[in-house]
């Protein structure tokens, strides 16, 4: 089948319309005729009635129609930003900052003392001069690339992996 075109819709939207409201006016004609022998307080009362479901059946109508109409505006969407890479001569991708850093990563997925031992035994070997306090920063970072290079270990940074061999040859 086909599907109906956007006039076609319209059109049947109208002879809905029109053949509810025929219905109605029907419905309030015949329902009257067999109460000719009430008063006009009960005739009155079934005319209400009836006009009652009329108007609700096309305050239904109406919202059905509402809901079905398309939307001709796009709802907005979000993307994360993309990292920023900057070009380096040592090699093709250097992270924007050194919390972004598969070190960092790695680093911060220790527990705190763990961190602050990490951080002891850099200082015990000269490469850091920083307070003891868990925190990556520049000076951690600096420290453990320094002693990761030393101990011929410096490739080990690139990768979460590397970075978690390096934390556990400084901790173990």
């Amino acid at each position: 089948m086909l599907p109906a075109s956007r006039s076609t819709t319209i059109r049947t939207g109208k002879f809905r319309t029109g053949a509810v409201a025929a219905l109605a006016a029907a419905s309030v004609a015949l329902s009257s005729m067999p109460a000719l022998a009430w008063g006009k307080k009960e005739q009155g009362f079934v005319a209400g009635v009836a006009t009652a479901i009329v108007i609700d059946q096309l305050i239904q109508n109406g919202q059905h129609r509402k809901e079905r109409q398309p939307r001709y505006y796009e709802e907005p969407r979000y993307y994360e930003p993309a990292p920023v890479y900057r070009e380096t001569r040592r090699s093709t991708k250097s992270y924007s900052s050194v919390y972004s850093t598969p070190a960092a990563q790695a680093f911060n997925t220790y527990s705190l003392s763990e961190r602050k031992a990490i951080q002891r035994q850099l200082r015990r070997a000269g490469y850091y001069q920083g307070g003891i306090d868990g925190v990556f920063g520049n000076g951690t970072y600096n420290a453990v690339a320094s002693w990761a290079r030393d101990t011929g270990a410096g490739g080990n940074l690139r990768t979460t992996g590397g970075a978690f061999a390096v934390y556990d040859g400084l901790l173990f």
